[in-house]
């Protein structure tokens, strides 16, 4: 990773300059957005910009809340990163302050960190053993030969490398390496013309003309092998290029394939050693501890979320796929995902930016038919996660009898139900169901077709109200207070007895429990 300095120094002096730094700068994990007037959620190595923070007290109280949450550095534009009360808070927070030249476009810089961020390392022998070096190094060639910024993607428009030129640029290309893949915006304007479509069956490059919004024309060409679709290749170009340069720019196709082939063998790796290493610590054993370390595992509450395909599903692998890609896709710093059983679980922080907050919101919003059991358990520190485990699991059982028709049930919200699932079953074993007179009513409704059962479950539930309890089972409030005379007529019981009106309650609960699960 880079520290602050090294940051400085590849990003380049033309745009930040460092005003203050600690002897021992952190390392920089990702960039947060700080508008004015609001105080952002800041983890340890974040790079907080502030944006549009011109007033020097905002600016102050910034670089002090930064400090104390740990971020690695905060960067804001002069005047007021030259202001002696700031430069002293950043000294006596011990949080980097990095200057932005006033003609600097943050949007531009955000996609330059994160350019910097992103080749990390690049030349080092383990980029070198992933292939994601090569990767941007071959992003670089392909631009050269097109003369034109690149950036290749996977098959879902992730994008996974691009070329370090910036000479022709829009929105739209920002969007994509800013978010790490294209919008959805702006797939959507590519579908509508028809280039996905011209992707998936072709092998020539393809052009795509400017569009009114003033996205610049592209340059694409599909990176395929043996017959499948691994990614493409997008140049943003200034106008029609000619068949020479858009026959060059196919022709590299075939290495970038070589190279997508080796990433991904090299990533499928990657993520079954990370999928190991979270069942270590959703298993809760002496090993929790080092899968911990190696994962680098925030030491800050962590929910767990199990999430099921039903049973419609049919085979459930593709679908587990698919949701396993989309999770560790989506959502601020990957999430630690892994299988186990049929059952995808994922661990994510307790926390709204990058953590549980927004995970939750893009689940419950995600369209996917059949739709999937999910459930989550409680926040718990790390060395508790098979706790959260174990209650997400329960959860997804009740969700399993049809229940909850909720997308996302979390065990907080439901802990009620959990009670009656876990008495009704404690119940059936010990057989409580065969005691005192409900066997009695229980035949009388299967003989007689009467509904002694139902109308006392509902006098319990709505003790003196009768219009309440009538209503409950559609029936009119004097039908409702005939039927439990008639019941009382049956069999003996005694239901001024708070103690017989408990047992009662417990065992039809119960009974309705076993029912319906």
């Amino acid at each position: 990773m880079l520290d602050v300095r090294a940051l400085v120094d590849r990003v380049g002096p033309t745009l930040l300059r460092a005003v203050v730094v600690p002897e021992s700068p952190a390392c920089v994990g990702d960039v947060v957005i700080a508008e004015p007037d609001q105080h952002p959620t800041v983890v340890d190595g974040d790079l907080v910009l502030g944006v549009a923070v011109a007033d020097r007290e905002q600016a102050a109280a910034l670089v002090r809340i930064c400090g104390d949450q740990g971020a690695a550095a905060v960067l804001l534009k002069p005047p007021v990163s030259a202001d002696e009360r700031i430069t002293a808070a950043a000294e006596e927070s011990g949080v980097a302050l990095v200057e932005v030249r006033p003609e600097t476009a943050w949007a531009q810089l955000v996609w330059l960190i994160r350019a910097a961020l992103a080749r990390t390392g690049i030349d080092e022998a383990d980029a070198r053993s992933t292939g994601v070096g090569d990767l941007f190094r071959l992003a670089d060639a392909v631009a050269d030969v097109v003369d034109a910024p690149v950036t290749i993607e996977d098959a879902h428009s992730q994008v996974l490398a691009y070329s370090a030129r910036q000479d022709l640029t829009d929105p739209a290309r920002v969007s994509t390496i800013m978010g790490r893949r294209q919008p959805d915006d702006v797939l959507a304007k590519f579908r509508a013309r028809g280039t996905f479509r011209k992707l998936s069956k072709g092998s020539s490059a393809i052009f795509v003309p400017a569009q009114q919004d003033g996205t610049l024309p592209r340059l694409v060409v599909p990176i395929r092998m043996g017959g499948e679709l691994l990614g493409s290749m997008w140049a943003v170009v200034p106008d029609q290029v000619s068949e020479e340069r858009a026959t060059a720019f196919a022709d590299t196709a075939p290495l970038v394939a070589l190279q997508l082939l080796r990433w991904r063998a090299v990533a499928d790796a990657e993520r079954r050693h990370s999928a190991e290493q979270v069942r270590l610590l959703l298993e809760g054993g002496e090993g929790w501890r080092v899968a911990a370390n190696e994962l680098a595992v925030p030491n800050e509450p962590h929910r767990v979320i199990a999430i099921e395909m039903p049973a419609s599903a049919g085979p459930a692998e593709g679908h587990r796929l698919a949701l396993w890609e989309w999770i560790t896709r989506g959502i601020g710093r990957r999430p630690l995902v892994t299988e186990i059983g049929a059952m995808l679980y994922a661990v994510v922080p307790d926390r709204d930016r990058g953590g549980w907050l927004e995970l939750r919101t893009a689940l419950a919003s995600h369209d996917m038919s059949p739709r999937p059991l999910i459930a989550v358990g409680t926040a718990v520190a790390v060395a508790e996660l098979h706790q959260s485990r174990s209650q997400a699991e329960e959860l997804v059982s009740l969700l399993r009898t049809g229940r909850l028709q909720e997308r996302v049930a979390v065990y907080e919200d439901y802990w009620h139900l959990l009670v009656l699932s876990r008495m009704a079953g404690a119940a059936t074993d010990a057989g409580i169901g065969s005691l005192g007179p409900l066997a009695l009513l229980r035949e009388h409704d299967r003989t007689q077709g009467t509904e002694y059962l139902a109308t006392l479950r509902a006098w319990l539930r709505h003790p003196g109200d009768p219009r309440q309890a009538s209503r409950e089972l559609r029936v009119h409030p004097n039908t409702f207070r005939y039927r439990m005379k008639r019941l009382t007529q049956l069999v003996d019981i005694d239901l001024d007895d708070p103690d017989v009106r408990s047992a009662l309650l417990v065992q039809l609960l119960a009974e309705s429990w076993a029912q319906h699960g």
